[in-house]
């Protein structure tokens, strides 16, 4: 019963989209959405290992993209201690021109 509901649960989450550009959301992998700029794992995984942190813990990092947006990436320690990226979540801030006075 709880793989029935996990399978639709996922088949619903699949369907959704998390901002304007779903270009990062097509690139996903089995272990995790590709690294853009901004991301901890862009050039590589990190150097230090999260030795304390216990496997499956997560975490989330913000920055701000090219194009002026923040950008919210949750990461999930592996078991081999390294990271992967399960969600992104780009939000788009409107432009000055946009705000009233």
């Amino acid at each position: 019963m709880k793989k029935l509901i996990l399978l639709i649960t996922l088949a619903c989450l699949s369907a959704c989209s998390t901002g304007s550009d779903p270009a990062p959301l097509s690139q996903s992998r089995s272990d995790g959405l590709n690294p853009v700029p901004g991301s901890i794992t862009y050039r590589g995984q990190p150097r230090t290992k999260l030795n304390k942190s216990p496997i499956g813990s997560g975490f989330s990092h913000e920055f701000y993209n090219s194009a002026g947006d923040r950008v919210v990436e949750r990461y999930v320690i592996r078991a081999d201690r390294s990271l992967a990226i399960v969600s992104r979540r780009i939000i788009n801030l409107p432009d000055d021109a946009d705000r009233p006075d």
